[in-house]
């Protein structure tokens, strides 16, 4: 049997079955759905129902519990089908708006603000694809003392990242040279992209006197290490320990998604991999993914404006995950991150 097979009263009863499960956490039965919803049909009539969906796939039996939970299957057509994406609620949207208020940081503390508030709004993983600024220009060039041993260099990008490293040297470092060394290498980098300054910072012998060689090195490998960090795509998380609250909801391990999520390189190639909807959603739910160690999971992402292009936004969570509240709030995230980085660039 297929979806076309099931009554539209069969997948209203789908609609609510996901509701009830996601929102309980327990199987729903016939009973507790004419008790909870206006079918004005009786238990028998939902319980043909609810045999339709089984044999569509669409809910199963957990154990010998009487009542029925979605299968991916199901989650998927409530996604695509059934969802009713309700707006924001005055709390929702005050949350959002907090991190657009003016003077609240520079570039990656927007980007951590922005996680960290869908993390909080789904009580789900945030995740946040950075992507590469390989042809940004370096605009500035700072090098700080701190002390005599330690100094602090600082690039800034006209792409208006910042990127800040504090290196501790072997021996006591002049103010001449301090000078010195920032005039030189301010005049190098400016002006270059990132790519064109991360070639140029692997040999700087005709920028520092070969006495000073062995002393400056943290210093270069400072600066290199914030160049390169610009010419790579990388992930923004926040909100892992939400998914340890959940652990009920993979009936297997959790360990294996916790170790997935770790290896971020995986999960950046995923979100950005995932293909987008005519509604601008990327949805991957249990099963359909390839890696069996997120089988348990679902995620939901969407794209947003970045400044060097579109990047992706999402969330990670167990299958049973309040798709309807997490899609609205994903896209509205996504939004206000396209609006910051457009008023930027104006």
């Amino acid at each position: 049997m297929s979806e076309h097979d099931v009554s539209e009263r069969g997948l209203e009863v789908l609609r609510v079955i996901v509701s009830d499960y996601v929102e309980n956490r327990e199987p729903v039965g016939s009973k507790s759905i004419v008790e909870r919803h206006r079918f004005n049909v009786s238990a028998a009539t939902i319980r043909n129902d609810m045999a339709q969906l089984e044999e569509a796939e669409f809910i199963a039996a957990p154990h010998t519990s009487s009542g029925r939970i979605p299968t991916d299957k199901g989650y998927r057509f409530f996604v695509d089908r059934l969802a009713d994406f309700k707006p924001l609620t005055l709390a929702q949207r005050r949350a959002i708006e907090a991190f657009l208020e003016p003077g609240q940081g520079d570039y990656d503390q927007t980007l951590a603000t922005a996680v960290r508030t869908l993390a909080h709004l789904t009580q789900s993983v945030a995740v946040l694809q950075v992507p590469s600024l390989a042809q940004a220009r370096i605009r500035h060039v700072e090098i700080v003392k701190l002390s005599e041993r330690r100094l602090m260099t600082v690039v800034i990008t006209d792409a208006g990242r910042v990127e800040q490293r504090i290196g501790e040297l072997d021996a006591i470092i002049d103010d001449e040279l301090v000078e010195r060394l920032r005039h030189r290498f301010g005049e190098r980098l400016v002006g270059s992209t990132v790519s064109e300054a991360a070639a140029q910072l692997r040999d700087v012998s005709e920028l520092i006197e070969a006495e000073h060689a062995d002393l400056i090195a943290p210093v270069v490998a400072n600066l290199l290490d914030q160049v390169l960090s610009n010419t790579q795509d990388r992930l923004v998380m926040a909100g892992t320990a939400n998914l340890a609250r959940t652990e009920r909801d993979f009936p297997s391990s959790i360990t294996p998604v916790l170790e997935a999520i770790e290896e971020q390189v995986a999960l950046l190639r995923l979100i950005s991999e995932l293909s987008l909807d005519d509604r601008d959603l990327g949805v991957c739910i249990g099963g359909e993914h390839e890696d069996a160690s997120l089988t348990e999971t679902a995620i939901v992402t969407t794209g947003y404006a970045s400044e060097s292009g579109e990047a992706r936004l999402g969330v990670l969570g167990p299958t049973r995950m309040d798709y309807q509240r997490n899609i609205v709030a994903v896209r509205a995230v996504a939004r206000y991150l396209s609006k910051i980085f457009e008023d930027e660039q104006r």
